[in-house]
C-alpha cells in the first residue's frame, strides 16, 4: 500500500490530505498553524494523522508541501543581508525602479517606494560590460571583482546576488564572478540573474534575484529543519516543493530558487480548482478560495489556470511564473469595524490564528465575519467534526460594537458585515473576468477554502456565474491541487525581434536548446523521458510597447506559416483584452520553453447516481437568516449526502473542513464525483 500527502500551510489553519493511491480514499486533517514555525505546525498535523488512520510512516512515499515561508520573510522583512555586484554605474538600478508611479489623481503623493531588499552599501559595481546581443564590450576587471567580493564578505552579508547589465545575452562574466565569489573559500549562497530569470529588463531581474538570495538563507534552514523533523518520526517521503506556477520541485531545487515558491499555497488551490471543474464539465470556471485571512480569486480557462510573468509581493513586482491569483484582504478572520466617517468596514485586518475570531474562545474581541456567520446561523456551533466549540455568546459581545455604533439590531450588523464582505470580493472576481473583456456569466465558481463555500452561492448571485462547484474537500483543495500537479519549470530567452525580421531557423535553433535544458532539468528531478512533456511560448507586443503576454509556439511550424499566424492570433488577443488593435509591426520579446514531468495523478472515484432524495442526510434542523429574517433550514452532514441528490434551499450542509450555505431560491445538486453544483431553482440542472 502506499499514499501521497499534500500539505498547504495558510495563515489560520494547516491542511492535510492523506491520498491512497490503491483504494483512492482521502483522509483529511485540518490543524491549527505555528506562524512561529510552520514545520510544528505540518508536524503536529502528521502525527495525529498517523494516528488516527493507523497508517504507517513507510506506506507515505511522497510528500508534496505548499509553504508561505519565502513569501512571509519578504513582507516581515526578516530575510538575508544581501550583497550584490551590478555593472558599474548601474549600482542605483533598485533605487530607480520604474518611472510608473501609481493613478489616479495624485497617485505619486502618496506612493510609497519599497526600500530595496540589498542596501545601496552593500552595492559593488564591477567594471565590465556586455551589450544587448551578447558581445563583451569591457572585460570584467577581475582584480575590482575580487576586492569588491573580499568587502562584502567582511561586511557580513549572509548572501550575494549578481545581476549584470544584459547577462541575459550572455551569462559568461556572471558565470566567472560566482568562481571569484567560490575562490574565496566562504560558504555563501550566490545567485546569478542569468539562473534566476534570464530574460530583459534590469530592475525586474535583479529585483527577483536579489529577492532569491534575501530568503534563501532562511528558506534552506527551513526545509534542512523540516527534513530533520521527519527523521525523527521514521517518516522518509520523497518531498517536493510547490511552485508559484503550480508545478513542483525537489528539496534542492527549492533551496537553490526559493523566489519561485512565492504563491505556492494559491497555486495548489487553483490547480485543485481546475480539475474538479474539469470534472464537473466546467473547463471555464472561476476560482474563489476564502480563508481565515485572505481571499484568492483565479480564472480558469479551458480547464487550465492563466499563468501570469509577473505577481506583486507586498510593494513589490516579482517577475517569476505564477498563477495569476488576486488577493483581497478578506476572510473569515476579518475585522469589522466602523471609523470616524461612521461607514462599517471590513477587513483589510485579520484575527488570524492567534488569537483568532471572538467565537474561536482564545481570546479574540474583536467581530470578525466568522463571528458574523455564526450568529446568522450559517456556521454550525462545533467545527472540525465538533472537535472546537464556537463561543456564541463572545461573538454576540464582539458584534454587538458593531450594532451599537451603527444603531442596529444584532442581526442586521451581522447581516451588514457579510453584505460588506462579499462586496469586496466580489470586487476581486471581477478583476479576474471583466477587466479582461470576459463576462463572469460564462463561467462557473469553484468555492473552495475553510470559508469559500460559506459565501460561494452569495458570489454567484452578485455576479450570475452558476453553477457555483463546491468540491468534496473544499476546505483543503489546495493540498489535492498539489497531489494533482506535474513536477515544472521554464527556461527562456529574451529575443526582441520584429516578426517580419526574423530569421525562422534561427528561432528554430533556440527552441530547439531551450527544449533541450528543459528535459535535462526534467531528468535530473528523477523524471524520464516517457513522463517528459514540452511545451513552447513566445512573448508577444507591438513594435515599442511596453508589455507583451505570452502566446503558445509550435516550432515546427514556425517556418510554414506559423510566425504570420502568431502575428494573427496576438492581434485577435490584443483586441479582446484591450478592446482595439493597431495596425503596426509586432515583434517577439522572449522565448520560452516550459517542461513539465508528468506524476501519477490522483483519480477521484466516481458514484453511481442514486435518487434525489436526501432526506437520509439532514441531521438537524434550524433557524438561519436569509433577506432580513430567520427561516427554517435543513441541515446536513455531507458524509451522509451520496451522488445524485438534490438539496433545496435554503439548507446548510456541514462536513470536517468548511460548511456549504444555499441560499433560498437555489438547488444543490450532487453529481458523480461529490461535488456539489448549486444554481438557482427551476433553472437548467447542475
Amino acid at each position: 500500500m502506499s499514499s501521497r500527502l499534500g500539505v498547504d500551510v495558510g495563515g489560520t489553519f494547516t491542511d492535510l490530505l492523506l491520498f491512497n493511491e490503491q483504494s483512492s480514499e482521502l483522509r483529511l486533517l485540518k490543524t491549527p498553524s505555528t506562524p512561529q514555525d510552520q514545520s510544528i505546525g505540518i508536524m503536529n498535523g502528521i502525527s495525529q494523522l498517523i494516528a488516527e488512520s493507523g497508517i504507517s510512516p513507510s506506506e507515505i512515499n511522497t510528500l508534496l508541501h505548499g509553504t508561505t515561508v519565502s513569501t512571509n520573510i519578504v513582507l516581515e522583512e526578516k530575510g538575508a543581508k544581501v550583497g550584490l555586484l551590478v555593472t558599474k554605474d548601474f549600482e542605483q538600478v533598485l533605487h530607480l525602479a520604474r518611472s510608473q508611479t501609481p493613478g489616479p489623481l495624485a497617485g505619486w503623493m502618496i506612493m510609497e517606494k519599497p526600500d530595496p531588499l540589498a542596501d545601496l552599501e552593500l552595492t559593488r559595481g564591477i567594471p565590465e560590460r556586455i551589450s544587448a546581443r551578447g558581445d563583451v564590450l569591457t572585460p570584467l576587471d577581475e582584480a575590482a571583482a575580487r576586492q569588491a567580493v573580499r568587502e562584502l564578505i567582511d561586511a557580513g552579508v549572509e548572501s550575494i546576488t549578481v545581476s549584470l547589465l544584459h547577462s541575459y545575452a550572455n551569462p559568461e562574466h556572471e558565470r566567472r564572478l560566482r568562481t571569484i565569489i567560490e575562490e574565496t573559500g566562504s560558504d555563501i549562497p550566490i545567485s546569478l540573474s542569468s539562473d534566476i530569470l534570464p530574460e530583459f529588463r534590469e530592475y525586474e531581474r535583479t529585483l527577483v534575484t536579489v529577492m532569491n538570495a534575501y530568503v534563501g538563507p532562511s528558506m534552506r534552514r527551513y526545509l534542512a529543519s523540516f527534513e530533520d523533523k521527519l527523521k525523527t518520526i521514521q517518516f522518509s517521503p520523497h518531498v517536493n516543493i510547490v511552485r508559484s506556477d503550480g508545478g513542483l520541485m525537489s528539496v534542492q531545487r527549492a533551496s537553490e530558487s526559493p523566489v519561485h515558491t512565492m504563491l505556492s499555497g494559491p497555486a495548489g488551490g487553483v490547480s485543485g480548482a481546475a480539475f474538479l471543474a474539469h470534472l464537473a464539465g466546467r473547463d471555464n470556471a472561476l476560482g474563489f478560495d476564502m480563508g481565515g485571512t485572505s481571499t484568492d480569486v483565479s480564472l480558469i480557462q479551458d480547464g487550465e489556470p492563466l499563468i501570469s510573468r509577473q505577481t506583486s509581493l507586498g510593494d513589490y513586482p516579482i517577475k517569476v511564473p505564477s498563477v495569476e491569483v488576486h488577493s483581497v484582504g478578506a476572510g473569515g478572520g476579518s475585522i469589522a469595524h466602523v471609523p470616524m466617517t461612521g461607514a462599517l468596514r471590513v477587513g483589510p485586518e485579520s484575527a488570524g490564528a492567534v488569537p483568532g475570531p471572538a467565537c474561536y474562545g482564545r481570546g479574540g474581541e474583536q467581530p470578525t465575519v466568522t463571528d458574523a456567520n455564526l450568529l446568522l446561523g450559517r456556521l454550525p456551533p462545533q467545527l472540525l467534526d465538533g472537535q472546537m466549540v464556537l463561543d456564541v455568546k463572545a461573538a454576540e459581545e464582539a458584534v454587538g460594537k458593531i450594532a451599537r455604533a451603527l444603531g442596529l439590531d444584532l442581526h442586521q450588523a451581522a447581516q451588514g458585515i457579510l453584505d460588506i464582505v462579499n462586496e469586496n470580493m466580489f470586487g476581486a472576481l471581477r478583476l479576474v473576468s471583466v477587466q479582461k473583456g470576459l463576462d463572469p456569466r460564462d463561467f462557473a465558481l469553484v468555492a473552495f477554502g475553510g470559508a469559500g463555500p460559506l459565501h460561494g452561492n452569495a458570489m454567484a448571485i452578485l455576479g450570475n456565474c452558476y453553477p457555483v462547484i463546491v468540491p468534496p474537500t473544499p476546505g483543503v483543495l489546495s493540498a489535492l491541487g498539489f497531489l494533482y500537479s506535474d513536477v515544472k519549470n521554464e527556461f527562456a530567452q529574451t529575443y526582441v525581434r520584429n516578426i517580419a525580421d526574423v530569421d525562422s531557423a534561427q528561432l528554430g535553433q533556440i527552441y530547439d536548446r531551450l527544449g533541450r535544458d528543459a528535459r535535462g532539468w526534467l531528468r535530473e528531478e528523477g523524471i524520464d523521458e516517457q513522463r517528459q512533456d514540452l511545451s513552447f511560448q513566445a512573448d508577444v507586443r507591438y513594435f515599442r510597447q511596453g508589455y507583451e503576454f505570452a502566446l503558445q509556439v509550435n516550432p515546427e511550424s514556425l517556418s510554414n506559416g506559423g510566425l504570420a499566424d502568431l502575428e494573427a492570433r496576438f492581434g485577435d488577443a490584443h483586441e479582446r483584452l484591450y478592446g482595439f488593435r493597431l495596425e503596426q509591426p509586432v515583434e517577439l520579446v522572449n522565448l520560452r520553453a516550459v517542461g513539465a514531468g508528468q506524476v501519477e495523478k490522483v483519480h477521484l472515484p466516481s458514484f453511481e447516481l442514486e435518487g434525489p432524495d436526501a432526506s437520509a442526510a439532514v441531521v438537524e434542523q434550524h433557524r438561519v437568516h436569509f433577506d432580513g429574517g430567520f427561516v427554517n433550514a435543513n441541515i446536513y452532514d455531507r458524509k451522509l449526502l451520496r451522488a445524485g441528490h438534490r438539496i433545496t434551499g435554503p439548507a446548510v450542509i456541514t462536513q470536517a473542513d468548511s460548511t456549504t450555505v444555499i441560499h433560498p431560491g437555489h438547488v444543490g445538486a450532487v453529481d458523480r464525483y461529490l461535488n456539489i453544483l448549486i444554481s438557482p431553482e427551476g433553472g437548467q440542472p447542475a
